[in-house]
């Protein structure tokens, strides 16, 4: 048998054969070369999409607000939270309830208010003929659980309260309820105590805020019921007030 030049050279070897790429265009078709010199391909430059972070969160609308959400890692309550919860409701609400932080249960659920303190708001919205799924929203000043179900911190907070803002400028309620200190602390800035600033119209962005005791506290302290029922009842009429105020507004 016969071999071939290229063979020969394979079976003492001595490889790899070098070839021009004329002579390895001469090839058949079913023949390849052992090596042949390709020039190097320009690689096609990549433009990245700039990072979803990197755009302003008071341009955000709800879809994108809500992956912003899920994905922020903007304090170190992210480490332990199973989820994070931004609220529920009606978006088009005339009432917005903002508490504190999701305790256990909605860290799981991915809602706020669901456990014992969400089923005395819920009664507290029905004696006002109200639901959360009917021109209402429940929101939270912080988006993650505190571990242990503690008080949210200045900076969590801080660092929560863009999307809160802009949960409220998408909201445009017509009140807003502020459920405990740290909820006020987030919105108004303020460190008073509640007694102190129960009964008092405040205002944010034009919106009429009223201050009253956390569900989870009036848990805590029954008595205090009657207190947050007449906080709900001052909230209704500042409501009322602000809608027929702005129903006399010339066109």
């Amino acid at each position: 048998m016969s071999l071939t030049r290229e063979q020969m050279l394979a079976e003492m070897g001595i490889t790899p054969i070098w070839r021009s790429r004329e002579a390895a265009s001469d090839l058949p078709a079913t023949e390849t070369p052992a090596t042949a010199f390709e020039p190097p391909v320009a690689a096609v430059p990549v433009i990245a999409a700039p990072p979803a972070a990197s755009v302003a969160v008071d341009t955000l609308n709800w879809p994108e607000l809500t992956a912003r959400v899920a994905a922020c890692k903007a304090c170190p309550l992210c480490e332990q939270r199973k989820q994070a919860v931004l609220g529920v409701g009606d978006l088009d609400p005339d009432w917005l309830f903002v508490g504190e932080g999701p305790g256990a249960e909605e860290d799981v659920k991915g809602e706020p208010f669901v456990g014992q303190a969400g089923k005395l708001l819920d009664n507290m919205l029905a004696a006002l003929d109200l639901a959360r799924s009917n021109k209402v929203y429940i929101g939270n000043a912080v988006k993650c659980r505190p571990p242990g179900n503690r008080t949210p911190e200045a900076a969590e907070m801080a660092a929560c309260r863009p999307y809160l803002e802009r949960q409220i400028a998408l909201l445009r309620p017509k009140v807003i309820v502020l459920l405990g200190k740290a909820a006020v602390h987030s919105l108004l800035h303020d460190d008073k105590s509640l007694a102190s600033l129960r009964g008092r119209r405040f205002e944010y962005q034009g919106i009429p805020v009223v201050v009253t005791y956390h569900p989870a506290y009036l848990l805590r302290n029954l008595p205090e019921k009657a207190k947050a029922w007449e906080d709900l009842l001052f909230a209704r009429r500042c409501l009322r007030e602000a809608a027929a105020a702005g129903s006399q507004l010339p066109l």
